[in-house]
């Protein structure tokens, strides 16, 4: 049995009203804590080509472009690709989940059942090939519970978290997946990508649309979200928070990343909706 730190003083990373709405539900922060992991960036290498050709698969998503006009010269880029990443994802994913796992051995050895306001960064050194995961928030206890050995985890804090337990709802784990796509461009991607005509390729002299591209931003987004599902176990996404990043290389390539973030959270109770307000006049 632990003792309870509070009696010791303790450290928040909380504001005042977020501290007021986590005493408010039962909540005493117990201490500030965090988890941290430095992975060498070999595994977030870029696409990996042989012989001027891309090299996709791995297990994940491929889709091949074939040029539609035969033996042009030696630069023509007869065909393209766009293939998923695996190994950058899995990376990725080691790093978070190191850091994560960190974070919840110091709030247990805190005796606390849970971490709310977690903030989580994920920064490359440049130069370094080094990229740095650093998860941090504020660990609390349920006033008057037993301890736990699996603190649940949430971005939430303050009202957010208030309502959520109104809705019925508990929080369980945060949740972050990226999922990366490697776009290897053929000749028409490559020529419209660096800003060639359209009227050589379609016969609408407006517009035309980079399909190469739009498949490969669809599936990336596509990608995280599968991925994320998998870590719900039937539970839902709250909050749920979605970044895509597109890197540029050379002749029309592109790297596209998807970073999904949100609550895990599990329904324990039914809805109950709050009473109407009510009018009221004071007489003086």
């Amino acid at each position: 049995m632990v003792a309870n730190p509070v009696a010791a003083g303790f450290s928040s990373g909380l504001s005042v009203a977020d501290f007021a709405a986590c005493l408010s539900m039962g909540l005493e922060p117990v201490g500030l804590v965090q988890g941290f992991c430095a992975m060498q960036a070999g595994g977030f290498a870029m696409g990996l080509t042989q012989m001027g050709q891309p090299m996709g698969g791995q297990g994940g998503y491929v889709e091949n472009y074939q040029c539609p006009h035969g033996m042009v010269g030696g630069e023509h880029r007869m065909w393209g690709q766009n293939y998923e990443q695996t190994w950058v994802e899995q990376s990725w994913s080691g790093g978070f989940t190191a850091a994560l796992d960190r974070m919840r051995d110091e709030a247990t050895r805190l005796g606390a059942h849970g971490v709310v306001g977690v903030l989580d960064t994920e920064t490359a050194l440049v130069g370094a090939g080094v990229v740095e995961f650093h998860l941090r928030g504020t660990a609390v206890r349920v006033v008057d519970a037993t301890s736990t050995n699996a603190p649940w985890t949430t971005y939430l804090a303050g009202q957010r978290l208030v309502k959520l337990f109104e809705s019925g709802f508990a929080p369980v784990s945060v949740v972050a997946v990226t999922a990366s796509v490697r776009v290897y461009a053929y000749c028409i991607t490559e020529y419209l990508m660096g800003g060639g005509g359209v009227n050589v390729w379609s016969s609408n002299s407006s517009s035309v649309e980079i399909n190469q591209i739009v498949r490969a931003q669809s599936l990336s987004r596509d990608l995280a979200r599968s991925m994320a599902r998998t870590q719900l176990h039937g539970d839902d996404l709250h909050a749920a928070q979605l970044d895509v990043v597109d890197r540029e290389h050379e002749r029309g390539d592109l790297e596209i990343v998807s970073t999904l973030r949100g609550n895990r959270v599990r329904r324990f109770r039914s809805f109950e909706s709050l009473p109407i307000p009510q009018p009221t006049v004071r007489l003086t």
